[in-house]
């Protein structure tokens, strides 16, 4: 059975935000038998692998919080939430699983002209383990010999789920978005946990199966970094997901460029 504890991070000594207060609010309405578990740098050693360290040193919070809680889960037990993720039912029918976790969202306007498209299981979505679950260890073995910086210097931003949906298909994971079990686990389908899109930030399936509503706040992301993704929702409108992203990108460097 996997344990009646709710892990959340919070990395960086700022105060939790309302809209963080208000998805929390919601844990304890839905999960009232639930313990509440912050994990910060008052409890929790960010220098314990190289490759959070160097997150931590470079102010870069969602990758430092991409560790702790693998590491958390793996060594406790429990259900592991992103601070932006509103809970709508109990997630008691969960526990006899010994892992669960989801696959991300994917707008149609993203794969217009693609039938078949590899999806990403996010941990961040919501996701729950026994202590001790072999792919926790794994993905920890990752990180192991992962660096937080590129051969030039720069920072290695790429985002988790690649790593988790990589470490899942060697335990039997197929990356085709439905559900399915793995090697002692089940991935659910987006509309258990991520009913949102991450590209226009509209509701896209919104169903009975849904636990919770991960709504992509993105707190850790630089005001640039907000501001073209807003401007890629608001193109996608009216071009493929593809030419939006470019455009989106392609304003955000002369802007930054001409220093506006």
């Amino acid at each position: 059975m996997i344990p009646k504890v709710i892990h959340y991070c919070w990395f960086g000594g700022n105060p939790e935000p309302e809209d963080v207060k208000q998805c929390i609010a919601s844990w304890r309405k839905f999960l009232p038998n639930y313990k509440i578990k912050r994990w910060d740098e008052s409890n929790y050693d960010v220098h314990k692998n190289q490759y959070m360290s160097d997150a931590y040193k470079e102010h870069k919070w969602a990758f430092v919080s991409d560790y702790c809680r693998i590491d958390v889960v793996h060594k406790y037990g429990g259900i592991y939430l992103d601070t932006d993720v509103e809970v709508i039912r109990s997630f008691d029918p969960l526990l006899s699983e010994q892992m669960f976790c989801s696959f991300e969202s994917r707008d149609p306007l993203m794969f217009r002209k693609k039938k078949e498209v590899e999806q990403s299981v996010n941990f961040g979505l919501g996701f729950g383990a026994i202590a001790g679950h072999k792919v926790l260890k794994q993905i920890l073995e990752l990180y192991e010999n992962l660096s937080f910086y590129n051969k030039d210097g720069s920072l290695n931003l790429i985002a988790c789920p690649r790593y988790q949906t990589q470490i899942l298909k060697r335990n039997g994971l197929t990356d085709n978005g439905e559900t399915q079990r793995f090697d002692n686990g089940i991935a659910y389908s987006a509309e258990y946990f991520c009913p949102l899109s991450n590209i226009t930030d509209k509701m896209l399936f919104l169903t009975d199966n849904t636990y919770s509503i991960h709504h992509f706040s993105v707190t850790w992301a630089s005001k640039e970094a907000l501001d073209e993704r807003d401007l890629r929702f608001k193109l996608s409108h009216y071009m493929g997901f593809q030419l939006a992203s470019k455009i989106a990108k392609s304003i955000y460097i002369i802007r930054k460029s001409l220093n506006i």
